[in-house]
């Protein structure tokens, strides 16, 4: 360009004078195979003490994409002062993120080209003229892959676009593309392991999409445990397959539906007359998502295990954060090795997931097990078993109002001396437990409940109300304990 001194134009200059326009003139488009400043990572968030800071966010400056959500490659930028290799090492742990052969490094005056499926020459420099065309990188890529050209409609079919904008982050585009892929290549049992909070629902949402759009799945199965997970998804994650999705009650699987959400004790239980899955073919489900798989389908000999048997000629994958692996129970013996794996760790050092602290608060009784003394009756005027109970034991065959009251005395002081209206979440036993446990912080927290009712909430299945308070939790705009 003539009368441009290039050494003096800034990084975003040479993306737009030069490298953009080398990357188009090759046949990009612009409008569905060019991103730019594509967020990878999130910064991760240094606490220290009540202050809270978040490290600069990593983003790719040129991300090309064969269509949306299927990157080939990576681009990264420097200013002309810089060589033109600079970028290099940077693009390569952007490319790691996602996984794609294509490293392209470029101050404006060429490209230093990547190219990992290369077994001979890994780098070249190229001219802006010679940058790749879209169909050569992704013949590339096919070859690299092994694709064949059965499996490139399932391969290609496109993800769900709510037109907010919204994009999967580069771990769930891993699990996601993977998934698909490895269907298509007749893998029939997949396990992923995503921590928790990291969106597992909304990567099976789209995991199904894609199957079902590209009708090599045409009748799925979502299952899960508890009943306010099976509701959260179908009207939220899964709220597009519309008409086409119902949710299995009364014990009934209505086959003029194509995907159903269900839970295990609504298709199963220990009388022939409640395994309502049998009412359907064993080929029925081509496709079986199972969430919290650690729980139940683990267990060889479980009821719930029994389910995914009866349709064993599905395509059955398996979501988890905590996959467990002991004598008993296995989930890698059922699904295999996990197919994708992104931990707690991981999480919280891209910034996705915040960092946490461990505060163990040890209770006399916890620790030492209780003994009633002779003859002692409970509140009912029955006699107590003459026996050591222990955490087992507490909350499920004895409850010791005592001990509630202190874990509730115990989480307000905490509260108290952080910040009262911290989300927080107490786990309990069983419905009777939430009810005495939601009593008893009321009681610790008479102030906060004067403002607000709905400070303390119960939520539990059976409780329509406290159902319909999660969405005010979740929302980080609502300051609901």
């Amino acid at each position: 360009m003539a009368g441009i001194n290039k050494l003096e134009l800034s990084e975003a200059d040479i993306i737009s004078k030069f490298i953009l326009p080398a990357v188009i003139g090759s046949g990009w488009d612009d409008m569905t195979q060019i991103r730019e400043e594509v967020k990878l990572r999130d910064g991760k968030v240094i606490v220290r003490g009540q202050m809270a800071v978040r490290k600069t966010v990593k983003s790719a400056d040129i991300v090309l994409y064969h269509k949306p959500n299927l990157p080939l490659a990576v681009i990264e930028a420097k200013a002309n002062k810089h060589s033109i290799g600079k970028g290099m090492q940077q693009a390569l742990d952007y490319a790691g993120l996602l996984e794609v052969p294509f490293v392209f490094s470029s101050n404006g005056d060429g490209f230093i080209f990547h190219d990992k499926t290369n077994s001979t020459i890994l780098e070249t420099e190229i001219s802006l003229s010679d940058f790749p065309t879209p169909a050569e990188l992704w013949d590339k890529y096919c070859q690299w892959k092994g694709y064949t050209q059965a499996q490139l409609p399932i391969i290609t079919q496109d993800y769900h676009d709510d037109g907010s904008g919204k994009s999967p982050r580069y771990y769930q585009l891993q699990a996601i593309n993977k998934t698909i892929e490895a269907i298509a290549c007749g893998q029939n049992r997949i396990l992923l392991v995503m921590a928790t909070g990291t969106g597992k629902t909304y990567t099976a949402f789209q995991i199904i999409w894609r199957l079902w759009k590209a009708r090599e799945k045409k009748r799925i199965l979502f299952l899960a445990d508890r009943n306010i997970l099976v509701d959260q998804t179908r009207v939220n994650d899964f709220q597009p397959f519309g008409t086409a999705m119902t949710k299995i009650e009364g014990r009934t699987v209505d086959p003029a539906f194509e995907i159903h959400l269900g839970l295990y004790q609504a298709l199963t239980g220990p009388e022939e007359h409640q395994k309502a899955f049998k009412q359907v073919a064993p080929d029925f489900f081509d496709l079986i998502v199972i969430d919290e798989c650690h729980r139940g389908s683990a267990a060889e000999n479980s009821a719930w295990r029994e389910i995914l048997e009866y349709f064993n000629s599905a395509t059955q994958v398996g979501l988890t954060a905590t996959p467990k692996e002991t004598e008993e129970v296995s989930n890698s013996y059922y699904f295999g090795d996990p197919l994708y794996t992104y931990t707690l760790k991981q999480g919280i050092e891209d910034g996705f997931l915040a960092p946490y602290k461990v505060v163990r608060v040890d209770i006399d009784i916890d620790m030492q097990g209780w003994r009633p003394t002779k003859g002692q009756t409970d509140k009912h005027g029955q006699l107590i078993e003459d026996r050591i109970y222990n955490q087992k034991d507490f909350d499920r065959s004895l409850v010791i109002d005592e001990r509630t009251e202190l874990v509730a005395q115990t989480i307000t002081s905490y509260l108290q001396r952080t910040d009262p209206m911290a989300k927080t979440i107490v786990f309990c036993n069983d419905i009777d437990h939430a009810e005495r446990m939601r009593r008893a912080l009321i009681n610790c927290n008479p102030e906060q409940v004067k403002k607000n009712e709905k400070y303390v909430m119960k939520i539990t299945g059976d409780d329509e109300l406290g159902k319909a308070q999660l969405d005010n939790f979740i929302n980080p705009k609502n300051l609901i304990l």
